[in-house]
């Protein structure tokens, strides 16, 4: 295998989109999704005044 130099290492670039940053991604869309059910359950039951009795 060849080695290379500085100036070729600098000049190597990366693919764009990975499969980790999909991941991450997929993750943020679910985290936000959640907590906006989570929200707005919290807004619906305040407004119905529907708790549940300890």
């Amino acid at each position: 295998m060849k080695e290379l130099d500085y100036k070729t290492l600098t000049m190597v670039k990366g693919g764009t989109i990975t499969s980790t940053m999909l991941n991450a991604v997929s993750r943020l869309i679910s985290t936000i999704m959640e907590l906006g059910r989570t929200i707005g359950s919290s807004i619906y039951r305040y407004k119905k005044r529907d708790y549940c009795k300890p």
